[in-house]
């Protein structure tokens, strides 16, 4: 067993469903145009930090001295189906992703224990640096660079097997490793995920708009000022799944299996009003390991606020119709 395979291996015993390796060499050049465009459109809308350390996004090597390879690992994040309950107050809907503890402290353990690992089994000491959805990483592309999966038309690493709810992380080194074949790319006739997006984000020129992207709105945007899709984030308190729910290799794929990264049920559907309700000190306890948390209460209560105010125009158009 090589030093690739070993590593493989352990990533697996630690709870990793998806590992794979690639160079750390920078992103071809259709990548890096693709990137560049994308921000030149504004597609990025306040979201500042893509134009930040461009050069490391683009070439992972920039972000380590002599590094040589990256380690891409994942879990499935797939939740267990919702019991069909009929709720008695106005809710919220919450992304299944957040309905973990959050994933990146959990996920950044992990590839520590990983690299310590890798530290005991090299012949030559190894330099690292790890990330785990934080730092100038493009990390959907390395990953697909790394095998585990290929980007499908709603922007997100799909993996034919464990579908498209995949939390990602990632151990840049200066060994050099035997990296992994790209998978190819298995989307092309479909387009259900770009039907099914409420607000029209995922654009036909190919590019996602975040500044029509619910998830952009609800957790990344910070003003209170209203903007003319406000209605159609419906009951979306944090987040959106519509792109992932009308993905075909969702319905194949099985339910997360790691028994470490907990599930809290009762985060699905909050209530709206008890979200108003909520002192800062009620918020720092109840959300203290969630990724709600990195939004702040105002923002969340912003959100209720949206959320409530749509449920009432929903009632009125409802009963409009049925004069």
């Amino acid at each position: 067993m090589n030093l690739s395979e070993k590593v493989k291996q352990k990533a697996f015993e630690l709870g990793f469903d998806l590992v794979g390796i690639t160079s750390a060499e920078p992103l071809n050049p259709l990548e890096a145009s693709y990137f560049k465009q994308w921000l030149e459109k504004g597609y990025a809308a306040q979201m500042d930090y893509f134009h930040k350390n461009f050069d490391k996004r683009l070439n992972p090597s920039l972000l380590l001295d002599g590094a040589k390879s990256v380690i891409v690992a994942a879990i499935n994040y797939k939740p267990p189906p919702e019991a069909q309950n009929t709720l008695s107050y106005p809710a919220g809907k919450i992304a299944s992703y957040a309905q973990y503890k959050d994933y990146t402290n959990f996920i950044e353990n992990k590839l520590r224990k990983l690299a310590d690992f890798l530290s005991s089994i090299a012949s030559s000491e190894h330099k690292f640096k790890i990330f785990a959805g934080s730092g100038p990483v493009a990390e959907k592309t390395i990953a697909a660079r790394a095998g585990l999966g290929f980007i499908g038309k709603n922007h997100l690493l799909i993996n034919p097997l464990l579908g498209p709810q995949l939390l990602l992380g990632e151990i840049i080194t200066t060994i050099e490793l035997k990296p992994d074949k790209p998978l190819q790319p298995d989307c092309q006739n479909c387009d259900k995920c770009i039907k099914s997006c409420p607000t029209g984000a995922l654009c036909s020129d190919g590019f996602l708009d975040a500044n029509r992207c619910i998830s952009y709105l609800t957790i990344e945007r910070k003003s209170d000022r209203p903007i003319d899709i406000t209605f159609k984030i419906g009951d979306r308190l944090f987040g959106c799944d519509e792109c992932i729910l009308a993905c075909p290799y969702y319905e194949k794929a099985p339910l997360c299996s790691n028994k470490e990264f907990k599930f809290n049920p009762a985060l699905a559907h909050p209530d709206l009003n008890e979200i108003l309700r909520l002192t800062q000190e009620a918020f720092d306890e109840n959300f203290s390991n969630s990724p709600i948390r990195r939004i702040g209460l105002q923002r969340l209560k912003r959100n209720a606020r949206i959320c409530l105010e749509n449920e009432k125009r929903r009632t009125w158009e409802k009963k409009f119709s049925s004069l």
